[in-house]
């Protein structure tokens, strides 16, 4: 669970936030209005979140890149109301 704290206190008390999130573990959300803005936390947080991110992105990248463009039926522009059609970047 994060600490919460309104940035107008957060900017007061700065120092002592860094400090509970590098030397007690804790991970610090600022917010305005009660909605979340950012959230301080480790660095060593940090890497893993961008591991996680990183090893997420490429299945999802392959997994586009494979797909193919599927023709739809005349009737299928009738039924979503579709009133014009990519005919793609090929030569007609």
């Amino acid at each position: 669970m994060a600490y919460e704290i309104p940035v107008t206190q957060a900017r007061a008390e700065l120092a002592d936030l860094i400090n509970r999130v590098v030397y007690g573990g804790e991970r610090v959300v600022v917010t305005r209005h009660g909605k979340p803005l950012v959230a301080l936390v480790s660095a060593e947080d940090l890497r893993r979140l961008e591991e996680v991110a990183g090893a997420g992105e490429e299945p999802v990248i392959s997994a586009v890149s494979g797909l193919h463009e599927a023709a739809s039926t005349p009737r299928e522009h009738g039924r979503f109301g579709i009133a014009a059609e990519h005919r793609g970047t090929g030569p007609s």
